[in-house]
């Protein structure tokens, strides 16, 4: 028994893996497993604790989170169709802006196009129509002259106040010009331009005898002044559809508060 004894220690003591240095590979240290199940415990304990000290409310917000994740990853199928629409509407108005800058594609055309819309802006129809109101002599034309007036004053403050409403932004970080904050066309939303030329190409279209060329050209006139803006990159183009749309819907208002010869007449007169 000794001898073996003798030969069992000789063999702990020849083997590398029992040297001190060694010992952490074959079995972990007590400190390390103790600490590791000790702050296990302590963060059992600690959730246990928060789940018993929250209250209901923050209950009811755990358990609506998920449900709220997934009406995220989840939408409806017309917020997905309204999400689509818009991603369409602002990328083809970016690639239609080839004057947005001097940079663009199309950069040396800008000073024509800002002079095309100009055209259709409501400074220098109103200063007009004033003009013509004063150096007409007939009845039936102030009568129309003065409904005009009253047209192009009521498209300024639709629209400013439409735009107030949406405050959308262009597709470009284009700042007004002068006379845009004169008329307060600072917004994209709708596109004052698009309302004011849909409203006076009807409004030509009705109560004016034109030639069939002209009246080919007033329609032209106003498409062309509406694809400016969104040329230019100041409107998208569901602002200039939208314009068309609400330049129409106050032709049909102006005609059915139509001012009647007398009533021009007599705020002339006061005038």
């Amino acid at each position: 028994m000794p001898a073996s004894q003798a030969r069992s220690r000789a063999r702990d003591r020849n083997n590398v893996l029992n040297r001190a240095e060694f010992l952490s590979l074959n079995q972990p240290l007590k400190g390390n497993q103790e600490s590791r199940s000790s702050s296990r415990k302590q963060s059992s304990q600690a959730g246990a604790g928060g789940a018993q000290n929250s209250g209901p409310k923050e209950r009811r917000q755990s358990q609506q989170l998920p449900e709220e994740d997934c009406m995220q990853l989840n939408p409806s199928f017309k917020g997905i169709a309204f999400n689509s629409l818009l991603a369409i509407d602002i990328c083809m108005s970016k690639r239609l802006g080839v004057c947005a800058n001097r940079a663009s594609s199309w950069g040396g055309a800008r000073s024509m196009i800002n002079l095309l819309g100009i055209t259709g802006h409501g400074i220098p129809w109103i200063a007009g129509t004033l003009i013509c109101l004063v150096k007409s002599s007939t009845l039936a034309g102030q009568e129309v002259l003065m409904n005009l007036l009253l047209a192009l004053l009521m498209d300024i403050m639709i629209v400013a106040g439409l735009q107030k409403l949406a405050k959308r932004k262009g597709p470009y970080d284009i700042n007004p010009g002068l006379l845009d904050y004169l008329t307060m066309d600072t917004y994209a939303f709708p596109a004052g331009h698009a309302s004011r030329v849909a409203m006076l190409s009807k409004f030509f279209l009705n109560h004016l005898v034109l030639a069939i060329p002209l009246r080919i050209l007033l329609v032209l006139w106003a498409l062309c002044v509406g694809l400016s803006r969104v040329m230019i990159g100041r409107h998208h183009i569901t602002d200039v559809l939208s314009g068309f749309v609400f330049g129409y819907l106050q032709f049909r208002l102006v005609e059915l508060i139509w001012m009647s010869s007398n009533t021009c007449q007599m705020l002339i007169s006061i005038w």
